[in-house]
């Protein structure tokens, strides 16, 4: 099950939402699971009948609870931490109550504090916790950014994935990662790729070795993620076992990754082949294709309209 600690979300967003730690450092350590395929759930507004894994306290809500006389107010306390929350955050330059305070170190529950806005700390925390729970796996190749589209090369290795890249590279396009892709689903139709911390910046090219490509050709040459949109696989001509291309493709080739399918184009490599420049025309038909153009079909129709014009 994927989970993240309060720790580490207070590490990352610390800065960005200027938190504050109040109370509670016993918990630290607890956990944000997804128990669903929604992370939208595990955080938001004061809650106690579908209650959130981290409960935002902001004006309205501590209104709220201070409204309740004494012992109702302890009732609504205790049902709070009945639910086992993983954190309170306090937002909108609040003070928690001292019986909410006490009771929050007791049970071990950090409590957080900002001078940021509720919703705003809902959105930013909503759009962390998708990404840090999110759905991933790794790839073997080379993602590269062509022409704003994230295309990720694969093939065997010594097919000549980083060459390709680092033509690419030279031609104004950007790398993401080489060798190892790290691919996470962020959102219902979208995969990010990005690189590993260790790998970050660096190409390896036989005969070469490792490449810095931010030092090589500066910052422009490097992206730290896209989302994948594209699948280029290199094959090479002639070998046994080398997939068979179709001179004119009428079925879209798919991979599935992390549940979602994603355009794959095989490119035959052989001798004479510019595969930059082909890599740059398959990626400018992709998103024509998206646009609702497609070459291909145009092709079939004027050949069926000459066919219905010359019979014989």
């Amino acid at each position: 099950m994927l989970q993240t600690s309060i720790a580490q979300l207070y590490e990352d967003n610390a800065a960005r939402l200027g938190l504050g730690w109040v109370t509670g450092r016993g918990g630290e350590a607890l956990p944000v699971r997804r128990d669903s395929a929604d992370t939208a759930a595990l955080v938001g507004h004061l809650n106690l009948i579908h209650p959130n894994r981290i409960q935002v306290l902001g004006l309205r809500e501590l209104a709220y609870i201070e409204g309740y006389s004494d012992e109702a107010n302890g009732q609504v306390i205790a049902k709070l931490f009945a639910a086992e929350p993983a954190a309170i955050i306090l937002t909108d330059k609040v003070t928690g109550p001292a019986s909410l305070l006490r009771a929050a170190e007791q049970k071990s529950v950090p409590v957080l504090a900002t001078e940021s806005a509720a919703d705003a700390v809902i959105d930013t925390l909503r759009r962390y916790l998708a990404k840090a729970l999110a759905d991933s796996t790794s790839r073997h190749g080379v993602f590269v950014d062509v022409l704003g589209l994230g295309v990720l090369i694969t093939g065997e290795s010594g097919v000549g994935k980083s060459e390709l890249a680092l033509e690419l590279i030279s031609r104004g396009h950007g790398l993401v990662a080489d060798d190892v892709v790290e691919i996470s689903r962020i959102a219902a139709k979208t995969l990010e790729g990005r690189c590993p911390p260790l790998l970050k910046d660096f190409l390896e090219v036989r005969g070469l070795g490792v490449l810095n490509i931010r030092v090589i050709f500066g910052e422009t040459a490097v992206r730290p993620k896209m989302n994948l949109k594209l699948i280029v696989r290199l094959s090479k001509s002639g070998q046994v076992g080398a997939v068979a291309t179709e001179r004119l493709p009428l079925h879209e080739l798919t991979e599935e990754i992390l549940g979602l399918p994603i355009r794959e184009i095989v490119l035959p490599v052989a001798a004479g082949r510019n595969l930059a420049v082909l890599v740059e025309a398959a990626v400018r038909n992709y998103i024509l294709q998206l646009r609702g153009y497609d070459s291909t079909q145009e092709f079939i129709a004027r050949q069926t309209g000459e066919l219905k014009r010359d019979p014989g």
